[in-house]
């Protein structure tokens, strides 16, 4: 089949990741699957007039809103995976509300990251429950071998001969939903009482505006760095070399930079909303948080204590193996794919 993909491609974002896998998917299965920036059209007439010259067989789109609008009366068979925002934000606004239970109405199939997403979306439009399947984040590390941890840490201004190091690094597109500036505060005061600590804030300037306002933060606030964003093998090396990687979202889908450090046996703390607790098991397979003062208690315990940070870490590898199965995320597409026909 020749199938179209829309998603919102921003650089080095979530939904850019999960749709760069579901088309390797896609094509290992022999379809034809060709990638389009949702960002790039602005109706469904543009959309349903690329679908009949480019002789499209069937769609799917990532986000309900931001790239099912786009799909709204189409010609075509599509499916919908939700991005995490369109469930649990744009739900509250009326005019997305009503737009997206029109997408979910046509749309053959819809896929949920989680249960509690599925719940949510089918409490909101319960004729669609049937249609909705749940299929967790596959996922795949790949640590680039020729990854200059020491040019990084001189990039970013971060003395490299202090001896000992605990770097934190905190993963996500610079926009209002994922909180960057939450733990800069409490950060800052820990690290003057312990220079050894650094929380690193790497991501692209999804909103140029806020992101202008997060670089004025961080020059005020030591201890605290923004990183330049970089390609996802050097990204997957740097976690690698860090003492934890840290999620201070306001609302997640599921973050693929918690799995991916929990793949890479970094421990993860990750503030206290369902997204993540829908993925991490409170001193089992991460931390918890729920305010800034907790997140400086909760890393304290975990450098203190290198038993408990063993045992997140193994525990959370193993969850990552049994539930996150690249494998498994391939199959149920190339499946779900195949109700397009």
């Amino acid at each position: 089949m020749r199938l179209l993909l829309l998603a919102c491609l921003r650089a080095q974002t979530g939904n850019a990741t999960t749709a760069a896998r579901i088309q390797d998917h896609l094509r290992a299965a022999g379809h034809i699957c060709v990638l389009k920036d949702a960002f790039m059209y602005e109706s469904p007439t543009e959309i349903a007039n690329l679908t009949s010259t480019d002789k499209f067989d069937a769609a799917l789109a990532i986000h309900l809103y931001k790239a099912g609008r786009l799909l709204q009366g189409s010609r075509i068979p599509f499916g919908i995976i939700f991005g995490g925002t369109d469930v649990n934000e744009d739900i509250k606004c009326e005019e997305k509300h009503r737009v997206m239970g029109a997408v979910l109405e046509e749309a053959r199939f819809a896929v949920a990251f989680t249960m509690k997403m599925k719940e949510l979306a089918a409490a909101e439009w319960p004729d669609a429950r049937k249609k909705i399947y749940v299929q967790t984040q596959g996922i795949k590390t790949t640590p680039s071998e020729t990854f200059d941890w020491y040019r990084f840490l001189q990039n970013a201004g971060i003395p490299t001969d202090t001896g000992s190091l605990h770097m934190f690094l905190l993963i996500c597109g610079l926009r209002r939903v994922k909180d960057p500036l939450y733990l800069v505060d409490a950060f800052s005061d820990w690290h003057r009482k312990d220079p050894s600590v650094r929380l690193g804030i790497i991501g692209p300037a999804v909103d140029p505006l806020f992101a202008s306002e997060i670089e004025e933060k961080v020059k005020r606030a030591p201890g605290v760095h923004l990183l330049r964003e970089m390609p996802q093998d050097d990204l997957h090396a740097a976690m690698k070399r860090c003492f934890a990687v840290v999620n201070s979202s306001i609302s997640e889908g599921m973050s693929a930079a918690i799995l991916e450090a929990m793949d890479l046996d970094i421990p993860v703390l990750a503030r206290n909303i369902p997204g993540n607790a829908a993925i991490i098991k409170h001193k089992e397979t991460g931390l918890l948080f729920s305010d800034p003062q907790e997140f400086v208690v909760l890393s304290k315990s975990l450098m203190n204590d290198p038993i408990m940070e063993r045992e997140i870490v193994t525990m959370a590898k193993d969850y990552v193996k049994k539930h996150h199965s690249w494998e498994s995320e391939r199959k149920a597409y190339q499946d779900l794919v195949l109700r397009l026909q």
